[in-house]
Formats: structure tokens, C-alpha cells, sequence
């Protein structure tokens, strides 16, 4: 019988479906291993299992009990995952409990026009289901006050992000690596979003920074970096013309992220936009503008399959 964890790893990788999972979870709980062919329906094929309503109440009452990670709670949390688990018990917020098997990475906060008290309540929440949360566009003031009231959370201040560990640290797989690459100072922020959010996602990240095009031998010298990594987030404002550059020097797929830095006909970040959406090389994809988040997350998600595939 594989334990819970096995179990977890094998449906985030997508070689296991939820409903084989519950079946054997199911067949742990009870004690039994019926013949396929000579089982009865059960809740379980139902939908639900005898220890449903108890699990429910589990999975709802979690984030008010202690915050350790045992097995009972992660199995809890699991065989919710037919009913798509939410905890509402805040009013303010619905918080999907079951986004981790799912995609492989728990739900992130965005912090912008919350409260430091809702950004608090939020982070206490899915940190008793999950062993990272990670909080953007968080300000300062917000960040002290929630920083004080949960322990562990780490403050990247450059960033505007808040993340939480239960390790204490990430952990990063191997060798391989994620470039995030920008065009000058003013963009860094951006990038700075980028790398913490790939980074609190489980992967190695290197930074290269200010290698505009403004002096473009300076990213030639760093080219030996970005060529090596599995992803390449790139982040520009004025006209945006890195990304179009290193889509035509790399054989990765490369993030393009136009940021709102450059004088009035740049339009607050349109002007780069365009020019990335245009671009004549191939292999670039872009996200929204100043949206560091969403470009290391893609990559993130780029990476880790990556490696994946490598591993098998």
C-alpha cells in the first residue's frame, strides 16, 4: 500500500487521477483491499467516504488548529478534493484548499487592496493546509504587521512580496535553473517579483541584471548564464527591445515582461508591451505589464516539468 505522500506526489505529477487516489486512500482507511472486479459501491465511488463529514470539519477547522502538517491532515485534505475543498469561514475570501493537487502549487494572495489584517488571516489559513505561501504587492506597513503576527514569514522588500516556508527554507531541485534577466535598475522590482515567486515555488533562480540594450555588450558577457537556464523571464520598460534580442540568442522559452518604466510615449508601459507582442523572434511569450508574478510563475512551471521529464 503506497503511503500518503507517494499517493500526493503521483497525482501531482499526473500519473495518478483523484478518483484511483481516493480509491486507494480509501482502502487504507478501512483496512481492507477488496478485488476490483468484486467491489460493491461505496461512498467513496459515490463521491463521498464514511469519514466525509469528519474530514470536512478537519479540512474547515485547520487553519484554527495547530499549523503542523500531520498525515491525518494532508489525507484529510485530499479525499475533500472530489467536493473541490474551499474553506469560507473568514466571509471575506473562499480559499481553495485543493489548488495544490491540482496544479501542483497552492493558491498565491495578491495583497493590493486587501487589508493587513485580511493579508494575515489569509496567510494563517493556507499555511495550515500547504508548506509554502507566498503574498504579492504586499506595502511595507502591511508586511511588518503581518510578519509580527505569523512567525516565519520572510519580508523581500524589493519584491512587495511575503513568503512562508514551512521547511524554513525552498528547496531547489538540482542544477537547472531559471534566468531572470532585466534591462536596467528601474526594472528590477519586476524582476524582483519574478524571482521570489519562482523561487518560492520550488526552483533555482539567477539573476541578471541591468544588460539593456542601451549597452548590450554587458548582456553578451552574461550570455553563458542565460543560455544555461531552462526559462528565461525577461523584463524591460522603454521600448522593450531585450526580450527581442534574447529570443533570437537562446533555445529556451522566454517570458517577456514590459514594465511601466519610460517617458510619456511609453504610454506607462503600453509602448513596451506592443514591441514585445510584436517581436520577429519566435519562442517569446509575454505577460501583463509590471506582472512579474505571472512571468515567474510560467516559468517556474516550465522549469519544474522540465525536470520532470529529465528525472523519468
Amino acid at each position: 500500500m503506497m503511503n500518503i505522500d507517494n499517493i500526493l506526489k503521483l497525482v501531482q505529477s499526473g500519473d495518478l487521477d483523484i478518483a484511483e487516489a481516493k480509491r486507494l486512500l480509501e482502502e487504507g482507511l478501512s483496512g481492507e483491499q477488496t478485488a476490483p472486479g468484486r467491489r460493491q459501491e461505496t461512498a467513496v465511488q459515490a463521491g463521498r467516504t464514511p469519514e466525509q463529514p469528519a474530514i470536512d470539519k478537519n479540512v474547515k477547522d485547520a487553519g484554527e488548529n495547530s499549523t503542523v502538517e500531520t498525515p491525518m491532515r494532508r489525507k484529510a485534505s485530499f479525499l475533500s478534493l472530489s467536493e473541490d475543498a474551499v474553506d469560507d469561514s473568514l466571509g471575506y475570501a473562499q480559499l481553495d484548499l485543493s489548488r495544490p493537487a491540482r496544479t501542483g502549487f497552492p493558491e498565491v494572495i495578491y495583497g493590493e487592496s486587501k487589508s493587513a489584517e485580511q493579508i494575515a488571516a489569509i496567510f494563517e489559513r493556507l499555511a495550515a493546509h500547504t508548506d509554502r505561501v507566498l503574498a504579492t504587492r504586499v506595502d511595507a506597513d502591511k508586511a511588518a504587521y503581518v510578519a509580527e503576527r505569523i512567525p516565519g514569514v520572510k519580508h523581500h522588500p524589493e519584491a512587495r512580496a511575503l513568503t512562508w516556508l514551512r521547511s524554513g527554507e525552498a528547496v531547489t531541485d538540482g542544477g537547472s535553473y531559471i534566468a531572470v534577466v532585466c534591462a536596467g535598475t528601474s526594472d528590477v522590482p519586476v524582476a524582483e517579483e519574478a524571482a521570489v515567486t519562482a523561487e518560492c515555488l520550488g526552483s533555482r533562480v539567477e539573476r541578471v541584471y541591468d544588460v539593456g540594450v542601451a549597452g548590450i555588450h554587458r548582456l553578451f558577457r552574461r550570455l553563458p548564464v542565460i543560455r544555461g537556464a531552462s526559462a528565461v523571464v525577461v523584463v524591460a520598460g522603454m521600448e522593450g527591445a531585450l526580450a527581442s534580442v534574447l529570443g533570437g540568442l537562446v533555445a529556451v522559452p522566454v517570458i517577456a515582461v514590459p514594465t511601466s518604466v519610460g517617458y510619456g510615449a511609453s504610454f506607462q508601459g503600453v509602448a513596451a508591451l506592443l514591441s514585445m507582442l510584436n517581436a520577429c523572434a519566435p519562442g517569446i511569450s509575454v505577460v501583463n505589464i509590471d506582472n512579474g508574478f505571472g512571468a515567474g510563475y510560467n516559468a517556474a512551471l516550465i522549469h519544474q516539468n522540465g525536470t520532470k521529464r529529465d528525472e523519468n
